[in-house]
């Protein structure tokens, strides 16, 4: 149901430590994982860093990564790092029944960094998804989850549509950007993730997303996930493409601290 959650567990609170150490001393942490689940530790490392402060969280992804042990039908933990931070169980959807060593572990992963949630549902938005099952589905709609697909961005312009988002964040403190890579069209890019998935973002279109936020002044950690080389049948492409994009924003940051 949570294949090798306690290892994902340890991971993610060394994670953790290490991103609200860096926020304490006042420095911008970029983390570069290669599975999505090590996007809790990052998420809690904010929330222990900021503990009374609003945080808010752009997930540009295909995936919505909102299963549980209680839901999963593939037991990936790398399906479950923003349901962990929203502290959710969603027993609504319940397929599977877990163990009480498994629940406690569950429990033990949701209070990482801090107890309880580490951020509220309307300050999580989605840009990308277009693989999610059903339950996850579910849960979106109950929470009144924020979701911009790709071709909503398109349809509506990517302006319409970014600007509805900062509005709906401007009330958080700070902004947590995680970007997989898998948000990129696989088709168009390469296939050098884990999961990939067609009919995504272009470079550029990612690159609008983030910098959007970026013009905030509030993102305080920027994430990349999801690179496997291994997989990629365009030599090293997408991994190039990922660090493309990290140039590009890091160097976008650093002429807006000049500005």
């Amino acid at each position: 149901m949570a294949h090798r959650i306690n290892y994902v567990n340890e991971q993610c609170e060394r994670v953790s430590e290490a991103v609200k150490n860096s926020l304490m001393v006042k420095h911008f942490p970029i983390v570069l994982s290669g599975d999505h689940s090590s996007a809790l530790g990052t998420l809690s490392g904010i929330a222990a860093a900021f503990l009374d402060k609003t945080i808010g969280a752009i997930w540009i992804d295909a995936h919505a990564d909102l299963h549980t042990p209680y839901t999963s039908p593939s037991g990936n933990v790398h399906g479950m790092p923003m349901a962990a931070a929203l502290g959710e169980d969603n027993l609504a959807a319940r397929v599977n029944t877990v163990s009480e060593e498994l629940a406690g572990l569950w429990t033990k992963m949701k209070n990482i960094g801090k107890q309880g949630p580490k951020l509220k549902a309307e300050h999580l938005v989605y840009f990308g998804l277009r693989d999610t099952e059903v339950q996850e589905d579910e849960l979106i709609e109950r929470l009144s989850i924020r979701e911009y697909p790709v071709h909503e961005l398109r349809y509506r312009s990517f302006e319409t549509c970014l600007s509805e988002a900062r509005e709906r964040l401007k009330d958080c403190d700070y902004i947590y950007i995680s970007f997989d890579v898998d948000s990129l069209c696989s088709d168009l890019i390469s296939t050098g993730t884990g999961t990939p998935v067609s009919k995504g973002f272009d470079v550029e279109e990612v690159l609008h997303i983030i910098k959007s936020f970026f013009d905030t002044q509030k993102v305080v950690c920027f994430e990349i996930c999801e690179v496997n080389p291994l997989l990629d049948t365009k030599g090293n492409r997408m991994a190039e493409t990922a660090f493309d994009v990290l140039e590009k924003i890091a160097k976008y940051k650093e002429n807006l601290n000049k500005a």
